[in-house]
């Protein structure tokens, strides 16, 4: 996936990740690879909160009727998560890959040094459209390797018990595996919840977490009131006073690190997606479709798609239609520390 909001970061900082949290992210609209009628709906990176472990990225384009074309654009320093949700993408990269992208299957892009890679809704016309994309930084010992590509179509369950189970897309969940390759401990799961149930979610007290809604109506118990994430370097009130947070496909509720589980609740029942991680090693700089450690890298980068370097490569079954690198900022890209 491509993305086009590529200012300058704001000045306000992220929050601490020191201990829980109730931090609420109202989901943003952005374009998404020069295709404006598409709706597209970012929770990070936003201000407050540029990281979940590892997990630097996440867009929900979707649900709609639209006619996906997005051409061949680069990446460095990530893995692209895609988690299909209704319809089907055919999915081209620069190792090979043309596969088509289905609900309940993971693909998994890992750009190392360098990919290119292309997104096309199947058939000639709009069709239905709903998915997750996502990014997981790389760390600096995977970073500067080799680009791959690996799907996966039988992920393991974690059964949580009353009807509830989590699919585990990434890394582990209370001991459950997924084969998918990481490069630093994070979990990726899809949560389904029955209706009027009270689900015990099992959490690693050193790893950060977030929920995001997929379908329905959950509750989290947070144990403290929950912040508005837009509001919360202002001091603002809490916006749902009771030591809850509602998660529905608008709002991701970051949860901090030092809970050993949450508990989740759905009236009506719902779906859910769980992103959690060891707190990442190293601050990122983040541009257009780039994660590195610092402006000279994104710079390099960027020049060297501008210039159809052979870092990128050549996407399969494509010619030379791509999406050009927009300009840098008039200012020096550093990365949003925590504090």
């Amino acid at each position: 996936m491509t993305r086009l909001d590529v200012a300058p970061p704001e000045s306000e900082g992220p929050v601490a990740c020191d201990g829980p949290r109730a931090l609420v992210v109202e989901a943003r609209e952005v374009p998404l690879g020069g295709v404006r009628g598409m709706e597209v709906h970012r929770t990070l990176p936003h201000r407050a909160l540029p990281m979940v472990g590892a997990w630097c990225f996440l867009d929900r384009f979707g649900p709609q009727d639209t006619l996906m074309r997005v051409e061949p654009h680069p990446h460095i320093g990530l893995q692209t998560v895609t988690w299909p949700i209704v319809g089907e993408v055919r999915h081209r990269d620069a190792v090979g890959s043309d596969v088509v992208v289905r609900p309940g299957a993971l693909n998994l892009m890992t750009s190392g040094a360098g990919i290119a890679h292309s997104e096309y809704s199947v058939g000639e016309g709009p069709i239905p459209l709903d998915a997750l994309q996502l990014w997981v930084a790389l760390p600096e010992a995977r970073r500067h390797g080799s680009p791959a590509f690996e799907r996966h179509e039988d992920l393991p369950v974690l059964d949580l018990g009353d009807g509830a189970d989590a699919v585990v897309v990434m890394g582990d969940l209370g001991g459950v595996v997924s084969p998918a390759t990481v490069h630093t401990p994070i979990v990726g799961a899809e949560l389904r919840l029955p209706a009027g149930v009270d689900v015990r979610l099992p959490l690693h007290p050193h790893w950060e977490y977030a929920l995001s809604g997929i379908t329905g109506v959950a509750v989290v118990e947070t144990g403290m009131d929950a912040v508005d994430a837009d509001a919360a370097r202002r001091s603002a009130p809490a916006i749902e006073p009771g030591h809850t947070a509602s998660v529905d496909h608008t709002r991701l509720v970051y949860l901090g690190k030092g809970r050993d589980h949450v508990v989740v609740r759905s009236d009506e029942g719902a779906r859910l997606f769980l992103l959690g991680g060891e707190p990442f090693e190293a601050d990122i700089v983040m541009w257009w479709n780039f994660v590195g450690r610092t402006h000279d890298e994104i710079v390099e980068a960027r020049e060297a798609w501008e210039a159809h370097a052979d870092r990128f490569g050549a996407v399969v079954d494509h010619g030379p239609e791509r999406i050009p690198a927009p300009p840098l900022p008039a200012v020096r890209l550093t990365p949003r520390r925590r504090r």
